[in-house]
């Protein structure tokens, strides 16, 4: 009960400030501003801190904010906005109500000052809710069965701390979010979404990256995802001294290879980036880079926050030196423009498959692959990047040792995922979350039954999945291939970011058209029983994996800034 406590006061935050962002500014709302200019001032606020949560028609990370000024007083967002924890911890009803339903917190925004807060309420206050429907809600609870502990108990050792990043006092303390090695010395590497990317040397980061310094035009905002994104190094970096990375920009900062109509509004521009090192063992970078492409986003979340290389293939291998990328939908669905990701002709929400050494894509700047399955199909306006289509916010992509390949999904309202990818299938996004149906043409936060003719869409469903009474957003996931901890041989680990709760399941149960059995692990710090969001002393924990060229693997926390590695384990039950 408690950790559930704590994971609805991490999500509803966001929700509840931006309702308090619409409102502050007086507490009658026929005194709220009509001034064009003021309400163009808080759209430009919404923009930039709202979207990722919010929008207008529907509910995503938090509520829909059509008509919220005819609805909550003025003066309770206000309070909110400046003291959401307490506002929650006094038992108001309405705040508690928010928690239950979303299960996260956002934090306070005591950097706005009144005109800002008055500027996003008049904003919100021109956007007034359509009539309500009386609607099917869906189903209520679609996985019904609950989690089990697996009596798995993992002790952490902590390695270091990252420098805090983020504006002073606040967090996440440092947003790190993956760690992997460079394939020839086995060096790790950690990245930051606020931009900086850090070797770690004799247990300590260092500095390797300053993408701010080198890309001028980068921006980490509005926020989550948006930032240094993703690393990869070639899998033969020690002689070619290329490793590539993804990271934001401005909206329009150049011509997208990927891009929408105009009338589309574009948040966020992810940029796919090459470098070339002078030396490949140096603790520092210098070199040179040269732009891959660049893709427009909707909204600033579920953009490229994952490129990687196969670490099974060798040479020879048709997978050898193919660089897999992540693409999520940008938030296209839940902004109203589901045809984005529901299109074979477009990128988003799939995963995609080149060679950057190759130069037969359409710009002329790295390669598709013979083999990719989309590339020789009918009609020909069918991007050959598409390795596989129908995600979310594809998290992670990992491999198993026998070779499957797994990527999480971020859910909407309900659904975590694990998929198994083959190439050329359908996952099921915009018309299904998990094993269960959406409309995304009405509300996207309701699921129902799958269909008697399901057969006939052809959409592949994940071999795990839970739903949000258990985690709102799933943390992915590597399988353990070290030698070190033997009662973790076997088992693909993974989590929920918000929350830290800390899952895993048998990769030999890993079957297409199964379900394999999810089950809950806990932990120790120097032997000591602890919770993450206990170690790191905020409800909010934003938990990644990690996992080095020995296979151990390893926890890193944005709150704090902490990296832990797994050092040992038992079997309690």
């Amino acid at each position: 009960m408690q950790k559930r406590i704590q994971i609805i006061q991490i999500a509803l935050l966001p929700l509840l400030l931006f309702w308090a962002s619409c409102h502050s500014g007086s507490s009658r709302q026929d005194m709220i501003s009509s001034d064009s200019a003021v309400v163009a001032s808080g759209k430009a606020l919404f923009d930039q801190y709202c979207t990722n949560c919010h929008n207008m028609q529907q509910n995503g990370i938090g509520p829909k904010l059509a008509g919220i000024t005819t609805e909550v007083p003025a003066e309770w967002l206000r309070h909110f906005i400046l003291n959401p924890d307490q506002t929650i911890a006094s038992g108001d009803e309405r705040a508690n109500q928010l928690f239950r339903e979303y299960k996260t917190m956002m934090p306070s925004f005591t950097t706005f000052k009144d005109d800002d807060i008055n500027a996003l309420i008049a904003f919100l206050n021109v956007h007034r809710s359509s009539a309500k429907k009386e609607a099917d809600k869906g189903l209520a609870d679609p996985i019904p069965e609950r989690i089990i502990f697996s009596g798995l108990v993992v002790n952490l050792t902590q390695i270091t701390q990252f420098p805090a990043t983020s504006v002073e006092g606040k967090k996440p303390l440092a947003r790190i979010t993956k760690l992997d090695f460079e394939p020839a010395t086995g060096s790790l590497f950690v990245n930051d979404l606020n931009g900086k990317l850090y070797k770690i040397k004799d247990g300590k980061p260092v500095l390797y990256m300053d993408i701010i310094r080198l890309k001028p035009k980068f921006i980490h905002q509005p926020g989550l995802g948006t930032g240094l994104g993703s690393f990869a190094f070639h899998p033969n970096f020690v002689t070619n001294g290329l490793f590539y990375t993804t990271h934001t920009e401005p909206p329009r900062t150049a011509k997208a290879e990927f891009g929408f109509d105009d009338s589309i509004k574009a948040t966020v521009q992810w940029v796919l980036t090459e470098w070339k090192v002078k030396e490949p063992a140096a603790d520092h970078f210098t070199g040179s880079s040269r732009e891959l492409f660049r893709a427009d986003m909707v909204g600033g979340i579920h953009g490229i926050q994952e490129i990687t290389f196969n670490p099974l293939a060798k040479p020879g291998d048709e997978d050898y030196g193919l660089l897999y990328i992540a693409v999520g939908d940008g938030g296209s669905v839940e902004n109203g423009y589901p045809f984005l990701a529901a299109n074979k002709n477009k990128i988003w929400g799939t995963i995609l498959r080149i060679d950057p050494l190759g130069r037969n894509s359409v710009n002329g700047k790295y390669g598709i692959p013979p083999e990719n399955p989309l590339l020789h199909t009918s009609p020909k306006t069918m991007p050959g990047e598409i390795y596989a289509y129908g995600f979310r916010n594809p998290h992670r992509i990992t491999w198993t040792k026998n070779g499957d390949m797994l990527v999480c999904n971020i859910g909407q309202h309900h659904i975590e995922s694990v998929n198994l990818v083959h190439p050329g299938n359908d996952y099921g996004w915009p018309i299904r979350e998990g094993r269960f149906v959406i409309d995304p043409n009405g509300d996207i936060n309701n699921v129902y039954p799958l269909p008697a003719n399901d057969s006939a869409y052809k959409i592949t469903y994940p071999v795990a999945e839970f739903d949000h009474d258990e985690g709102v957003a799933i943390s992915g996931g590597l399988e353990y291939w070290g030698d070190a901890i033997p009662e973790l041989k076997g088992k693909y680990f993974f989590g929920d970011i918000p929350s830290g709760r800390l899952y895993c399941l048998n990769t030999a149960d890993i079957r297409q058209g199964k379900q394999a059995a999810i089950e809950e692990w806990n932990i120790t710090i120097n032997n000591a029983s602890t919770s993450l969001v206990q170690a790191c002393g905020s409800s909010r924990v934003d938990l990644h994996f990690g996992r080095d060229a020995q296979g151990e693997l390893y926890i890193l926390i944005k709150a704090d800034g902490k990296l832990y590695k797994l050092t040992s384990a038992k079997q309690t039950m």
